[in-house]
């Protein structure tokens, strides 16, 4: 959860400066790329984690 949150924090963060600032619009695409990696893995983690056994 830490990681998650960790890395939604980095996302926010590069794309407000690839936003700001001139000519950083490539800090705006990472930042959009981690934040969707983060929430399709936190999907994963989810929907993995929802699974209980059976026997």
């Amino acid at each position: 959860m830490v990681l998650f949150l960790a890395l939604i924090i980095v996302a926010v963060a590069l794309g407000i400066i690839g936003a700001v600032a001139h000519g950083l619009l490539w800090l705006l695409v990472i930042g959009v790329v981690i934040l969707a990696l983060d929430l399709m893995f936190a999907g994963w983690r989810w929907r993995r984690s929802g699974r209980t056994a059976q026997r």
